[in-house]
């Protein structure tokens, strides 16, 4: 790259995204994985893709899909493992600790990602930036053991966008020179804020680029999306993006919400939504890294009257069963309540301190939601004084030292012993009740 004047930017913009965040945490502490189709959520009926390895992804998994439907696309080889929160939030201190003595300010968005605005880059050239997310993955990497791609630009759309194309493993600096070249034959739907609902609205119309958006007048733009929105989407567009970077307050609330195409007018069209949605915001909890007590549903109906309900728990909960079956319970049948146009679930309360129920059974009810799905932590079962052990739980042999859990069934259960630093470790099965083995803590398998 030049030095010329079309190569420098007045503000560089970065934005660090770590590549494949859960399940490259669970490939670094359990060695065995390394290389493996790792997928990484909740493995009963309604269980959700929280996480994937980059090898899983190459059959088609994605975040968010139902496990059911990425355990088939990847087939036998895939390897199921229980979210292990603490272990994340742990990884994910360590690696913005790391960036945050490089670049003092940042605006972190989640477990694994952040934007921030070096100082010492105002002016700089591609070249220079290049140089300068080239040592900041360097260090993330010796500090944490984990991989971070980089995109960088002159604001954070372009910087997000940037990230996105150098996955995995890798950087993409955008200059002033190239970056309406980039925006011109981008699927609009890669603009920060375009959604299912306005794609649709821009499809309708032609526009499927964000070059053929960025074309539109303004006005028209304002009337399709919204006098409110239409026109920053627009500027975003347009590669007109002053939005500074800033320390972030935690949020109060996260949620999901969908308004559909046509109205549901049943109660088994509303539990699939409530569902579909309870999975989303459950997806965005996880990555918050936090735990959540009230659950709030909200039910928007065809005459735009907007429904709201929620329930609070005794505890902080992550587990997706509890969240699903509590937003359930507010459910109104559309029948008596009015055909709904909108269904949107919102977990508030929220808390870095996560209390599983003790009597999880009783905050489902009777509700058919399986109470194995995605639970903070993996935890064996007592039932009649014998210890069944669940794959992916953490353990302690008194000889053989920390491991995890790959296997149990018929009384016994095998143990692959290993953690971050030793390399893949030995599989050794023993019987249910083996006194010398014992629950671990997770932070363990940091060691």
């Amino acid at each position: 790259m030049n030095g010329g004047s079309a190569e420098r930017s007045r503000r560089w913009v970065l934005h660090l995204d770590m590549d494949a965040f859960f399940a490259s945490v669970e490939q670094l502490t359990r060695p065995t994985l390394r290389g493996r189709p790792v997928l990484v959520g909740g493995g009963g009926g309604r269980g959700v893709v929280a996480g994937c390895s980059y090898e899983a992804r190459v059959f088609g998994a994605r975040s968010a899909m139902p496990m059911h439907q990425a355990r088939r696309l990847v087939g036998s080889g895939a390897v199921v493992v229980p979210p292990r929160g603490k272990v994340y939030s742990a990884l994910s201190t360590v690696v913005f600790d790391t960036v945050r003595r490089v670049v003092p300010v940042i605006e972190q968005l989640s477990l694994d990602e952040a934007f921030g605005e070096p100082a010492e880059l105002a002016g700089a050239t591609a070249g220079e930036v290049e140089e300068f997310c080239a040592a900041l993955r360097a260090a993330v990497l010796d500090a944490s053991g984990l991989v971070a791609s980089i995109g960088a630009g002159a604001g954070k759309q372009i910087a997000k966008i940037g990230s996105g194309l150098a996955k995995p493993d890798g950087i993409r600096v955008v200059s002033p020179a190239d970056q309406a070249a980039l925006l011109e034959t981008l699927p609009v739907r890669k603009l920060w804020g375009i959604g299912p609902v306005a794609e649709d609205k821009l499809r309708r119309l032609g526009v499927h680029t964000v070059g053929a958006f960025a074309a539109m007048p303004e006005a028209e733009a304002a009337s399709v999306l919204g006098s409110a929105v239409g026109p920053s989407l627009h500027r975003l567009a347009r590669g007109l993006d002053d939005r500074p970077v800033a320390e972030r307050a935690e949020s109060k609330q996260v949620s999901a919400e969908t308004t559909f195409a046509t109205d549901i007018v049943d109660m088994a069209g509303l539990r699939s939504a409530i569902v579909a949605s309870a999975e989303a915001a459950h997806t965005r909890l996880t990555k918050d890294g936090r735990a959540a007590r009230t659950v709030v549903l909200k039910l928007r109906k065809s005459d735009m009257s907007i429904v709201t309900r929620s329930a609070t728990l005794p505890y902080a909960t992550v587990d997706l069963a509890t969240i699903v079956a509590t937003a359930q319970r507010q459910a109104l049948d559309p029948r008596e309540l009015g055909s709904i146009r909108l269904v949107g679930v919102g977990l508030a309360g929220l808390s870095t301190v996560r209390q599983e129920s003790l009597f999880p059974e009783l905050d489902q009810e009777s509700l058919d939601v399986d109470s194995s799905v995605t639970a903070a932590e993996p935890a064996p079962v007592v039932t009649s004084d014998v210890l069944l052990w669940r794959p992916g739980l953490d353990v302690r042999h008194d000889e053989y030292g920390h491991g995890w859990v790959q296997g149990a069934g018929h009384d016994v259960v095998t143990v692959r012993f290993e953690t971050r630093s030793t390399g893949p470790g030995v599989a050794r099965t023993f019987s249910g009740d083996d006194e010398h083995l014992a629950v671990a803590d997770p932070m363990e398998s940091l060691a």
